[in-house]
């Protein structure tokens, strides 16, 4: 037990240093983007095609499948952005059979503010999931009707500050970016979104290391698909979205895709951005462990590619990185073993050290940090239930519809 504790000491000092700097929540927009632009546009302006001054347009998509429980707190928000350029919003109603277009244009209509598109596509064509064949709709009908030079993806669960589109559309033009990202703050109201909701975003930048995705010459590539700004010639160059129909994970896809299709002038990568949001907010409750687990578990294997040699090698990481600390200090108490109580505390306390930031940004106790390795596990139950789910052929499942995996040949794109 010792030396498993001891591999576990290895492994958590390495992700403390090697790992990108994943456990440290200070990746945001520039404090002050939009205060800045709103008092000198001409700036950022110059860089980005003729006209000093001038705003680019930009088309928002809000993809949308019954969400009429969520839109009265999220929609007036999009609708209420302070942008001084052109802007509209698409709604695509994706099916819905809770009067999500009736609600949406009810609302447009009651608070005023940009104007608003609702449109159903109907049902997906083979090889597309819902969401992508949506937001290929709503690309195709903002085409029709606006020159934008950029879109707004956004979640029908996702609610913005007044100067949110603003500063996303700044940073981008700021920094040349094709593709600039914010992961929305998570609902935490109930217990089991306290437990797990924060612990959901730190695996997420275990996983893409926020910096590591920032680098334009890194591999890593990764965006939160409830809010992304994206540079319209960027989605022609990446053939977004019919080059990534399939995907299941479809903002990591998004973000592979446009970062492999090379900058403006065909050389290099694309230029993409990720961050935490501090007005960027997700309305949508997760109130019972069951909602958390199946969010989690549809898409947790398509993560892992479908395989199981993946899937026995993450299980196993994550029994030695999250749950040998505290099992070896409780059995080298029990048993009388020094070195396996003092390295698996000392594991426990990197963990727990590493994980309070992300506790500050949700605002939680610091007191929960040491019960991590339990949110692990849960975490572990949630990615062998996708697979087992995936195999009696309910994986993927998402408000009625089930994906598979996809095209032989193209799984690694959907990862």
């Amino acid at each position: 037990m010792a030396w498993i504790a001891a591999a576990s000491l290895v492994a958590w000092l390495w992700l403390l240093v090697g790992q990108g700097f994943f456990w440290r929540t200070d990746v945001r927009l520039p404090p002050g983007t939009a205060r800045r632009e709103r008092a000198a546009p001409t700036e950022a302006a110059a860089t980005d095609g003729p006209g000093a001054g001038r705003w680019p347009s930009v088309a928002v998509v809000v993809p949308a499948r019954d969400e009429a429980g969520v839109l009265p707190a999220s929609l007036p928000s999009v609708l209420a952005q302070a942008y001084p350029g052109r802007a509209e919003v698409f709604l695509v109603d994706d099916g819905s059979t809770d009067g999500t277009g009736e609600l949406a244009r009810a609302l447009a209509a009651e608070r005023g503010g940009l104007p608003l598109t609702v449109t159903s596509p109907g049902e997906p064509a083979p090889g597309w999931t819902g969401k992508l064949w949506a937001v290929r709709h709503g690309m195709a009908l903002a085409r029709e009707r606006t020159d934008a030079e950029y879109l707004l993806l956004t979640d029908a669960d996702i609610a913005h500050g007044p100067d949110s589109l603003r500063a996303l559309v700044s940073a981008a033009r700021a920094a040349d970016l094709d593709l600039v990202s914010q992961m929305a703050r998570l609902r935490v109201a109930d217990f089991w979104e306290r437990l797990l909701v924060p612990a959901f975003v730190y695996f997420f930048g275990q996983l893409y290391p926020f910096r590591w995705v920032n680098r334009p010459r890194a591999r890593t590539a990764a965006a939160a698909g409830g809010c992304v700004v994206l540079r319209r010639d960027a989605a022609e160059r990446a053939g977004i979205p019919a080059s990534i129909r399939h995907a299941v994970i479809d903002d990591v896809t998004l973000a592979r895709a446009v970062k492999r299709s090379g900058g403006r002038d065909g050389a290099g990568t694309g230029r993409i951005w990720l961050g935490l949001a501090d007005h960027v907010d997700s309305v949508r409750p997760y109130p019972r462990l069951a909602d958390l687990w199946r969010m989690v578990a549809r898409s947790a294997y398509a993560q892992l590619l479908h395989s199981p040699l993946l899937l026995a090698g993450t299980v196993l990481g994550l029994a030695l990185v999250y749950l040998v600390p505290p099992v070896a200090l409780i059995a080298g108490a029990v048993g009388g073993s020094a070195p396996a109580v003092l390295l698996g505390g000392a594991a426990w306390a990197v963990m727990t050290g590493t994980y309070l930031p992300m506790l500050r940004y949700y605002r939680q106790p610091p007191w929960t940090a040491p019960l991590l390795p339990f949110t692990a596990l849960l975490y572990l139950l949630m990615t062998v239930d996708s697979a087992v789910q995936h195999y009696r052929g309910r994986g993927a499942a998402w408000k009625g519809r089930t994906y598979g995996a996809p095209p032989t040949g193209e799984a690694s794109e959907g990862a």
